[in-house]
């Protein structure tokens, strides 16, 4: 359990200078962080299943339903940032492994909020969202190992 936290804090590094000291020293507990952690993914739920049920308010229920949804899930991917460290979870999500799913995941997020305040186009924001959330799910299994690979496999078994 030790080596989990070292792992997901960014202290699994043998070579310590005096920057790693300070910055160990002012970082969150591990406890802290798991508060965080679960305030964070909590509070995107919240917005994402807020922002669904807004979508049938007349008028302005599809730019609340954009906005709530969007920051749902960008404040769900945002609570990862509790357990790895701002700078430790953008050099993730940019790594060669998931660049693609990183790209599709912020296009869906800005084609959502497009398609609701400039195009005005409920099936469409919806159709973005589905997105958003298939585009999520893949960038998500790719922290797991081999996760990818069984979804593919799953799928071409299913589909042959």
């Amino acid at each position: 359990m030790d080596k989990l936290k070292k792992v997901l804090s960014g202290q699994d590094t043998e070579d310590r200078g005096g920057l790693a000291e300070v910055v160990e020293a002012s970082s969150l507990s591990w406890g802290t962080r798991i508060k965080g952690f679960i305030a964070c993914f909590a509070t995107g739920i919240v917005c994402s299943l807020l922002g669904t049920l807004l979508l049938w308010v007349p008028r302005k229920g599809l730019y609340l339903f954009a906005v709530f949804y969007t920051f749902g899930n960008i404040a769900s991917i945002g609570s990862t940032v509790f357990l790895m460290g701002p700078m430790k979870q953008l050099k993730r999500m940019f790594e060669p492994t998931r660049l693609i799913a990183t790209i599709m995941v912020l296009l869906c997020f800005a084609l959502t909020l497009c398609s609701a305040f400039w195009w005005h186009n409920k099936g469409l924001a919806l159709i973005f969202c589905i997105l958003q959330s298939l585009a999520l799910t893949w960038y998500s299994l790719s922290f797991i190992p081999y996760a990818r690979d069984a979804v593919k496999k799953c799928f071409a078994v299913c589909l042959a």
